[in-house]
């Protein structure tokens, strides 16, 4: 652990980090007050970036190729935005000439206009307002007209819905 003695005999005392020295640029140099470049208040910029998550169109290819494996796909899902045609009224468009009924989305509104045309109407929700939202008995497709085209039946986003209540509820 990071500060704590690793002998397991040892008496554990707490160390702090280290202290991060910020030099600001020269431009800045003038306008410090209290020793804190910019004004009061202002912290250093990180030193490295978080990582960008996975978008939804990689997640996708990751997932159909098998290097994904289906939970992390599920989370990754679930945050991401999702492209859903739409019509005049309110909800969800369905497919019908389908085994099961399945609903149309997309990673992107690019993929949406490839299917539905460049005048379509559409509405965009997160994967987990999908899970929440889906009429039992319906499946989805993501990227119907993609290289890299997903079909969730029925059974699939049960299953999706399992995931999503185990992980917030445990």
């Amino acid at each position: 652990m990071y500060g704590y003695e690793q002998n397991p005999g040892a008496q554990q005392q707490y160390a702090p980090p280290p202290q991060q020295q910020y030099a600001p640029p020269a431009d800045m140099q003038g306008g410090m007050q209290g020793g804190v470049p910019g004004g009061y208040g202002q912290q250093a910029p990180p030193l490295y970036p978080e990582p960008s998550p996975p978008s939804l169109a990689d997640a996708v290819r990751a997932f159909t190729t098998g290097t994904l494996a289906p939970e992390d796909f599920q989370q990754i899902f679930a945050t991401s935005k999702v492209y859903c045609p739409r019509g005049d009224n309110p909800g969800f468009l369905a497919l019908h000439n389908t085994q099961q009924p399945v609903i149309p989305m997309f990673t992107s509104l690019k993929e949406l206009r490839r299917y539905a045309g460049k005048e379509s109407k559409y509405f965009v929700i997160t994967g987990a307002e999908v899970i929440d939202l889906l009429p039992t008995g319906y499946g989805f497709v993501l990227d119907m007209e993609g290289d890299h085209r997903m079909v969730f039946d029925a059974k699939a986003v049960e299953q999706m819905v399992d995931f999503a209540m185990r992980r917030m509820y445990g």
